[in-house]
């Protein structure tokens, strides 16, 4: 996906004046980074495969969404005032979802990066859910179940083991990817939080 192409994804606000503004200082991200074990090296084993995020992104984000689609307490968090599959929503975050797992391959650890993460987690919180689409879904997105979700979409290789041969390769890949994700959550996880608790 190019990046005409990612303009057109509906809500895609990464870098846009529309998207939240974090008070997260250069310090704190720092800090936080140290805490999870990201290192330089984890950034550069994922930029190194980043066309393969991208030929495999909508694949992962299917497997990951077969899931939630499988268990009635998180589809919730996609049905309409009916009670009926928001099947226009979903198709919507779907696309947002699928850039984020280029954007985790791909993103340096900029303010936009980090701006993004507090959108992303505002958008799972009644303060933004359904905003960016203008719908009518449950407005939140329990804390339980984002963090309860994590091991799901951590165990990544099988989409990558056709082109990458070597194990050790595989093996940095996934703590990189394992890492990246712990951050990216870390940090939507502070939607939920009073000021002062995170």
């Amino acid at each position: 996906m190019n990046a005409d192409e990612m303009t057109q994804i509906p809500g895609y606000d990464y870098g846009k004046d529309g998207s939240s503004v974090s008070s997260l200082t250069d310090e704190e991200l720092t800090q936080l980074e140290q805490t999870v074990g990201w290192t330089e090296e984890d950034a550069k084993v994922l930029r190194k495969y980043a066309e393969l995020f991208r030929r495999h992104a909508e694949a992962m984000v299917d497997s990951w969404r077969a899931v939630i689609g499988s268990q009635p307490h998180l589809a919730r968090c996609f049905v309409d005032a009916a009670g009926k599959p928001d099947d226009d929503y979903k198709a919507r975050v779907k696309r947002r979802f699928v850039q984020w797992v280029v954007d985790v391959a791909t993103r340096p650890h900029d303010r936009d990066w980090i701006n993004y993460q507090e959108e992303i987690g505002l958008r799972h919180t009644p303060a933004k859910k359904n905003m960016t689409e203008n719908q009518n879904t449950p407005p939140l997105v329990p804390l339980r179940y984002l963090l309860g979700f994590v091991p799901v979409v951590l165990p990544v290789r099988e989409f990558f083991t056709s082109e990458i041969t070597s194990e050790d390769e595989l093996n940095a890949l996934e703590c990189a990817w394992t890492r990246a994700v712990l951050l990216h959550v870390t940090l939507w996880a502070k939607a939920y939080t009073r000021e002062g608790m995170w």
